[in-house]
């Protein structure tokens, strides 16, 4: 899997994936603009002939953009952002879209907080949706979860462990205790410990 992040118009996109063929890439993520329907629509026909799939979707900030990318098939993996997405009645607009179209679904989960949310989007995919896990794959960051009061955790075969707390839920509640030391501006962190460090830098340089 690779990701271009936006950053090139369609038909440089198309020429610089091509020449990937040989390490042959499940997909590129956000080849152009996220809001370029065809523009994606086109990418995604140059290059099914080499066997490279279009994935985006964490840029899409509601059901709509997903419909149409679907019907334009323009992507071949539907990459729905919790955070970005108008919450979870509208995440579970675009997981039956994308069912309807035969598109699996594989969340961002990149930043914090994410990992947390999407453990529970994928379920339910997966439960009441999909029925499937081919291809469904979750991406996963190890850092931050000690921060949460339900982290999410993965096991010895780099899977989500399911939530087996009761009372979780879909939550991203932050310990009491972190959100006290890092709060801009007043966390303890700031006033003492990055104040500290700014002010030894300052001596350090005289």
């Amino acid at each position: 899997m690779i990701d271009a992040n936006q950053v090139w118009d369609v038909p440089e996109a198309i020429d610089y994936v091509k020449s990937l063929e040989p390490i042959k890439p499940w997909f590129i993520e956000e080849p152009t603009a996220p809001d370029d329907i065809l523009g994606h629509a086109a990418v995604r026909k140059a290059l099914k002939p080499y066997g490279i799939g279009v994935a985006t979707g964490e840029h899409a900030h509601n059901r709509m953009v997903f419909k149409q990318l679907l019907q334009a098939e323009a992507i071949d993996v539907c990459q729905i952002d919790s955070c970005r997405l108008a919450g979870v009645s509208e995440v579970l607009s675009v997981l039956l879209m994308a069912a309807k179209f035969g598109v699996p679904v594989c969340p961002h989960a990149g930043g914090v907080g994410l990992c947390e949310y999407v453990i529970h989007l994928s379920l339910i995919d997966y439960i009441a949706v999909s029925g499937s896990m081919e291809r469904n794959v979750l991406e996963f960051v190890d850092h931050l979860h000690e921060h949460f009061v339900t982290p999410c955790s993965i096991n010895e075969n780099g899977r989500y462990n399911v939530p087996n707390i009761a009372t979780e839920g879909y939550s991203i509640e932050m310990k009491k205790s972190s959100i006290a030391r890092f709060e801009w501006p007043h966390g303890t962190y700031w006033v003492n410990e990055h104040a500290a460090a700014k002010a030894k830098a300052r001596a350090t340089a005289h």
